[in-house]
């Protein structure tokens, strides 16, 4: 299967990063940009209350399912934003961590952000996500 996203590396710059500095797909392909994906079950009660690393989980697993009704993978993703309700930068490495082992080789370029809060009651975790795909 052929991909639309192409990951662009930089010798120039640190190699310290996780994940790629850029990322680029052909005119011809159809982007995909996810609402956030939040740690919600199926219910609508928020998953792992207090535990970022099952909040992120939970919203990795739910960024999946909206990735392929949408007719895409992780590997279609073209970037992320990482969204934790913290100020502490350990509690964001603990999310990053979730969001960059469910990626694997595909290091998408990422923004890890520590935010105030999020929009339900509850929620320490988003991921954000636009794919490209070829059709």
């Amino acid at each position: 299967m052929s991909r639309a996203v192409t990951l662009i590396r930089s010798a120039s710059l640190s190699d310290v990063a996780e994940y790629a500095y850029a990322a680029t797909a052909p005119a011809e392909s159809r982007l995909i940009f996810l609402a956030g994906a939040c740690p919600l079950n199926e219910d609508g009660s928020i998953a792992a209350i207090g535990d970022i690393a099952g909040q992120a989980a939970k919203a990795v697993e739910n960024m999946r399912i909206a990735l392929a009704d949408s007719g895409a993978s992780l590997h279609d993703v073209l970037s992320t934003r990482v969204l934790v309700a913290s100020h502490r930068r350990e509690d964001l490495v603990t999310a990053w961590g979730v969001v960059r082992t469910a990626f694997g080789d595909h290091d998408v370029p990422s923004t890890l952000m520590g935010v105030t809060v999020l929009g339900y009651d509850g929620q320490l975790v988003e991921i954000e996500a636009i794919a490209a795909v070829l059709d």
